[in-house]
């Protein structure tokens, strides 16, 4: 059976329920498998229930809320920095009405289930036998010595079918969609992706971007009407995964919506099927297959809060990426300084592209891919929580963890944040539990990535700093590895999200940079007045520029060319504004290119009058 949904809030906090509690911030409300504490333990968010009082007659129950047929039990100690807390054995309990309690036994007597030895990973006991009940408790038998009594955990069991019991069918959530809701290892992520291809020959494209660690391809699929090139005046947008190998949710999503974009196109959905024919779109599902692999084989509730988060040699990969906000601080403070750094397009620091360098191949081959297709927009789907994060992710001030950092571009950011979360089944759902400390309802689901807490060398900030495009990571549910049985429920939380994201590439100014005689410009510098953040054309001279509703100064320039601005306004509706240019080279720059042209190099002034006067001296 699958699990009740204590990690993923699904159990609400009114079906738990204990015989002690420490203090709040350890009630039966916080006895959720892998609830994190929050950094100060303090009396709101701690890491477990912990009863009150240790004894043998302390314990937690949850109520189902109908009859179910209870299977196993997964525990967990306290997650703790400063304590150490877990339960070393158990008896559990069923009951129909919360007072009569029969305990699960054997031919010897009560069974005693063997708990925890350490406190972060989950033990799984299965039962004996299935028992049907409504109530389920659990009663702790001894615990760590040096400890006290603290669990988290979750609830194997499947609720029987009750025709009579409304509040089970008005929370009963479905989806109409037939897509493959299963969790897929690499063999058969790859599978799927042919299948999608075979299905939607003409708008799909397989295709690799580098390898992992153990040499696993790091494959994505490309949606576009013209799949392979990049056509001028189409902005592309990419969607991205498993950076955290074990945050699984964010993989299956990206896969269930290459299925989802096939099946619509070809049903002749018209939303779908403009925005593939206008949009270039990138989904790459499992940047970090090697972390994923060791989750996967610990399975969806055994990993703990951290198996396979890393690379096979230790590197978080979210966080792998050149500082280079530290450079164009630094360059800003410093006003004298000789040397200055761009407001975008940054390059990479010598340091960095060393071999010496403590960066993951896969780190390396995203920054490659990255710089080779010009992005305007990206999500990376992460778990854990439930919340948009935009950058800055690095707070400015080096003596503070957490502090509101924005971009030059905050209010953009702002709205692409709001408009996923604003579109989510739960993001911006007042009434929701926070997943686990942060309660982000303040500010509708979303938060600045540095007053979350800081980082240095994210791909938010990095993706933002030396390319054009802006990326946001998107938290896409509590529980990073969702029981298979959850996947539909959390397809219907993100699917109209994660389109209408993809939307918001269209939002903004963009155009061509040409000169007089109609051949693109690339590298040409676009910059928005009262913006301090430019960005640069493509190799065909083609831009996008993304920005809120309003009237826009905007100038462009190039080397060897005139400037020139002109007044571009966005509006309201989805789609950009078009904003074209056409430069003249400058004088200086059209004779270089006249002489040239003749094999002769330019000569100064005054030389050619040296000579002029030195030919009518001979002639006289």
């Amino acid at each position: 059976c699958p699990p009740l949904g204590l990690e993923t809030l699904k159990i609400t906090d009114f079906q738990l329920h204990a015989s002690t509690a420490k203090r709040y911030g350890l009630g039966a409300h916080r006895g959720r498998l892998n609830i994190q504490a929050g950094v100060n333990e303090n009396d709101f968010y701690d890491g477990a229930w912990c009863a009150g009082r240790n004894d043998p007659y302390q314990w937690i129950e949850v109520d189902a809320r109908r009859l179910t047929k209870f299977t196993g039990v997964i525990t967990q100690g306290r997650n703790s920095l400063w304590s150490s807390n877990w339960v070393t054995s158990y008896r559990v309990l069923v009951s129909n009405d919360s007072h009569a309690w029969t305990a699960v036994r054997n031919e010897s007597g009560d069974v005693i289930f063997e708990g925890n030895s350490e406190k972060e990973i989950p033990v799984l006991n299965m039962l004996p036998v299935p028992l049907v009940a409504r109530y389920i408790r659990i009663n702790p038998r001894s615990w760590f010595e040096e400890g006290s009594i603290c669990m988290r955990l979750e609830i194997l069991g499947c609720p029987l079918p009750d025709p009579n019991n409304y509040y089970h069918r008005r929370n009963e959530m479905t989806t109409t969609d037939n897509l493959d809701f299963k969790h897929h290892n690499y063999k058969e992520m790859r599978q799927l992706m042919k299948t999608v291809n075979k299905m939607c020959p003409n708008i799909t494209r397989i295709y690799n971007i580098g390898k992992s660690n153990q040499g696993l391809k790091l494959y994505a699929v490309e949606i576009s009407d013209n799949p392979g090139e990049h056509e001028v005046g189409e902005p592309e947008f990419r969607y991205i995964a498993g950076a955290h190998g074990n945050e699984v949710l964010g993989r299956e999503l990206i896969l269930l919506l290459m299925q989802f974009m096939c099946q619509e196109y070809l049903a002749g959905n018209p939303r779908i099927v403009h925005l593939i024919e206008d949009t270039r779109i990138h989904l790459l599902p499992s940047v970090n297959p090697d972390g994923y692999d060791k989750a996967y084989k610990a399975g969806s509730e055994l990993g703990g809060w951290s198996l396979g988060r890393w690379t096979q040699d230790g590197i978080d990969i979210n966080n792998n990426f050149p500082d280079l906000n530290s450079l164009l601080w630094e360059s800003e403070d410093q006003k004298m300084s000789k040397r200055k750094v761009p407001n975008h397009h940054i390059p990479i620091p010598d340091w960095y592209l060393s071999e010496n360098a403590t960066v993951a191949v896969e780190t390396r081959a995203i920054i490659a891919w990255m710089e080779k297709i010009p992005f305007v927009l990206g999500g990376n789907l992460q778990g854990g929580e439930l919340v948009v994060a935009y950058p800055y992710d690095m707070v400015r001030s080096m003596w503070k963890t957490q502090d509101y950092t924005p971009t030059p571009d905050d209010h953009v950011f702002r709205w692409l944040a709001y408009s996923y979360a604003s579109t989510h089944r739960l993001m911006t759902d007042a009434r929701r539990r926070a997943c686990h400390t942060e309660d982000f309802q303040k500010e509708d689901g979303t938060v600045n990535g540095a007053s979350w807490h800081t980082v240095a060398g994210s791909i938010n900030d990095f993706s933002y700093l030396h390319t054009n495009c802006f990326e946001l990571s998107i938290y896409v549910g509590c529980d990073k590895y969702p029981h298979e049985s959850e996947l539909p429920e959390e397809w219907e939380n993100n699917r109209e999200s994660l389109i209408v994201f993809m939307e918001q590439v269209h939002r903004g100014i963009k155009g061509i940079v040409k000169d007089v005689h109609g051949k693109g410009i690339p590298n040409a510098v676009i910059s928005v007045e009262g913006v301090n953040h430019d960005i640069r054309t493509g190799a065909d001279g083609d831009y996008w520029r993304l920005l809120n509703p309003g009237e826009y100064v905007v100038g462009v320039k190039a080397e060897g060319y005139t400037a020139a601005t002109k007044t571009c306004e966005v509006g309201y509706d989805m789609g950009a504004t078009q904003c074209d240019f056409t430069i003249s080279k400058t004088n200086l720059a059209r004779i270089k290119e006249i002489m040239k042209k003749f094999g002769k190099q330019p000569i100064s002034l005054s030389i050619r009058r040296l000579r002029q006067r030195a030919r009518q001296w001979r002639q006289q």
